[in-house]
């Protein structure tokens, strides 16, 4: 037997959502009637921009990407309010983004901060690299950072801390006042995640000038509809970018990834058309899920909404299953840490695949 490191020996492996192919042939279903609700994407599809520049750069994938991207930094500094020197850009989705700050700033020992429940990617990559989780608190209840545990969490020790706002899975934001009392009391780089930033209309790039320790990441996988194609991004001090740089693998962004960011971001339509649609798709399915009285449905500021299912009688992965049997994927949240087995998240779709879950939903627990 190969000999393999002891922390991989112990570690799980990361569960993600299921893809359509796979229910559709668990369930012997007809994958184009298959509802998915379980991944945070983007019901609308891709920028019709970003598919028109992918086919225009089909004869050049046998060249080697740009290693710079210095048009995509300029493209995406400039829609976060920064300066290109701000911008590093990942080429598998923000999960690279998190493997780079694991490399920059992770030495076997050291500890990361992450309140649960939050995104486990963060724990599931930098254990990798050696280093410690210590777990602050995320109100469940109240939908909101328990700020004094994070702040009891700080240590010498301690390296990175996680803050996902709008927090994945339960919806919510953490205040700026919140995000500036954690950066004051620690000189660890803090790592504001703002993946669902743009379902919120809350960022916090005005902080950057006045916190050279925080470090903001996002991706292009939700509103701007490209997670197929994997682009992750983060905004830093230029010092931190730079540090980074040195162990960002050089040809990680692909041609026709490249190309279909650019394109993304040039179309504002788009971007705002998603926005919106995301936000209604959103707010329709809050009100109709709060109408029936065996879910507790949590208010959310992303594309997506934490349910606890206990009142139903079912826990999380028998209500996901009977949904599965219906064409309906839903995301069982008993994976994430901090939540027991009563909860989903339902992630936004078109109007037309609410209704029809929602009235698959009614059937179900009423």
């Amino acid at each position: 037997m190969v000999k393999i490191r002891k922390i991989i020996n112990k570690m799980d492996p990361y569960i993600p959502g299921r893809s359509i192919n796979e229910i559709a042939k668990e369930y012997n279903l007809n994958k184009d009637e298959i509802i998915k609700l379980g991944s945070n994407e983007n019901p609308l599809g891709p920028s019709p921009n970003a598919l028109k520049a992918i086919k225009e750069q089909l004869n050049t994938i046998h060249q080697y990407p740009e290693s710079g991207l210095e048009d995509l930094k300029t493209a995406i500094a400039n829609y976060s309010r920064v300066s290109p020197e701000q911008v590093i850009i990942g080429g598998d989705g923000a999960d690279e983004i998190i493997e780079v700050l694991g490399k920059t700033f992770i030495d076997p020992g050291c500890e990361f901060i992450v309140p649960l429940p939050s995104y486990m990617y963060y724990e599931f990559t930098l254990q990798s690299h050696g280093a410690v989780p210590v777990y602050a608190k995320w109100d469940v209840e109240q939908n909101q950072l328990d700020v004094q545990s994070v702040l009891n969490s700080l240590s010498e020790k301690t390296r990175l801390v996680f803050l996902c706002t709008p927090n994945n899975p339960t919806g919510g934001l953490i205040s700026a006042k919140d995000i500036k009392t954690i950066l004051k009391s620690t000189d660890a780089l803090v790592v504001v995640d703002e993946a669902y930033f743009e379902f919120s209309l809350v960022d916090n790039v005005d902080l950057l000038s006045d916190y050279p320790n925080l470090f903001i990441m996002r991706t292009f996988s939700k509103v701007l509809g490209l997670a197929g194609m994997r682009i992750g991004y983060g905004l830093a001090d230029p010092e931190v970018i730079e540090y980074m740089h040195r162990v960002k693998p050089v040809f990680s962004l692909v041609k026709l990834a490249h190309v279909a960011a650019l394109s993304t971001l040039n179309d504002t339509e788009y971007i705002k058309k998603s926005q919106e649609y995301s936000i209604e798709s959103r707010e329709f399915l809050y009100d109709q899920m709060s109408q029936i009285e065996k879910l507790n449905v949590f208010n959310s500021k992303a594309n997506y909404i934490l349910v606890n299912v206990r009142k139903t009688g079912m826990n999380s992965t028998e209500i996901a299953q009977k949904l599965l049997e219906k064409g309906v994927i839903v995301r069982d949240c008993k994976s994430f840490k901090g939540l027991d087995d009563y909860w989903i998240r339902v992630s936004v779709g078109t109007l037309e695949e609410d209704a029809k879950f929602i009235d698959i939903l009614k059937k179900l627990v009423e």
